[in-house]
């Protein structure tokens, strides 16, 4: 039996609730979930997934928990399912991280704090999960020791020790080169190109018959005909101008506020099949993902 009119209504509103209640905290479940997994992207996906799965476990629950430290061992569990599902463990056991690592401690809190928002995302990942973890939460995200050890269900020694362990690697670890920055590829120049000239006739030929979209956190649609309907609201604003970009060694288009803006304000994802648009995957209702994405105008 499909749902009716009113009871649809419902559950929009209950969703607009929800995402109201947790719309403070979804950055730094962002800061946390990207360093977690080494990419703005698959950061966003794990937030996705925490938020899908806090929604369906909240009427379950007896009554509202604090809502931060929730969210974060939610998150912190879809992140560690996220690293198994993929094999990106780092082999050794997520609770137990071996022997500690020689070397001088941090000075203080303050440079420990310092090198961590410094670092590349990439970089956390060379850490096993629970020291990463620990990084984040401390360093990245300024979350005491005890509340760090009731997010990860650990005693306060272990989350001590793995924060040390982590500290040391991350100061350890080799900044990473320079890689070049390659122009644009034709068909991104293609696309950039119609949609900076609002050649929304000339975008929906560039379509594929089974292109896919994914307004992050808004929409999902499927098909030439539907996607053809995405500009309608980018025909509507001035608030954009398109450049190719390269984030993490994958070109993508970077979305300014305006044609001189110097920083870019969020990013759209394209993939190409025999040069026409297979997938959009556009970033503008998430806007917080630009914060700690390396974007490199091309």
């Amino acid at each position: 039996m499909l749902p009716t009119d009113t009871a649809l209504d419902e559950q929009r509103a209950a969703r607009d609730r929800f995402l109201a209640l947790v719309a403070e905290v979804r950055p730094d479940l962002h800061r946390y979930c990207a360093r977690m997994t080494g990419s703005v992207s698959d950061g966003e996906d794990v937030v996705q997934d925490t938020l899908a799965r806090a929604y369906f476990l909240l009427p379950e629950l007896p009554a509202l928990p604090e809502v931060r430290p929730w969210l974060f061992r939610v998150a912190h569990h879809r992140a560690i399912d996220f690293l198994r599902r993929y094999d990106r463990r780092m082999g050794e056991p997520l609770a137990d991280d071996g022997p500690a690592i020689d070397g001088p401690q941090a000075a203080d809190d303050a440079i420990a704090r310092a090198d961590a928002v410094a670092s590349a995302l990439s970089r956390f990942v060379e850490l096993p999960p629970v020291p990463r973890s620990c990084v984040i939460l401390k360093d990245v995200l300024g979350h005491s020791l005890e509340e760090i050890a009731g997010l990860l269900e650990l005693g306060l020694p272990a989350v001590k020790a793995a924060l040390h362990r982590g500290r040391a690697r991350l100061r350890q670890a080799s900044p990473e080169p320079e890689a070049p920055v390659p122009a644009a590829s034709p068909a991104v120049a293609r696309y950039i190109a119609l949609f900076n000239a609002r050649d929304w006739d000339g975008f929906r030929a560039l379509l594929a018959d089974d292109v896919r979209l994914d307004v992050v956190s808004r929409a999902q649609r499927r098909g030439r005909r539907e996607v053809g309907e995405y500009v309608h609201n980018y025909s509507r604003r001035d608030d954009w101008h398109l450049r190719p970009a390269v984030l993490d060694g994958r070109e993508v288009v970077a979305v300014l506020r305006h044609a001189d803006a110097v920083a870019p304000a969020y990013f759209v994802e394209l993939t190409f099949v025999d040069g026409r648009v297979a997938s959009i995957r556009d970033f503008r209702y998430v806007p917080y993902i630009a914060t700690d994405a390396r974007l490199v105008l091309t």
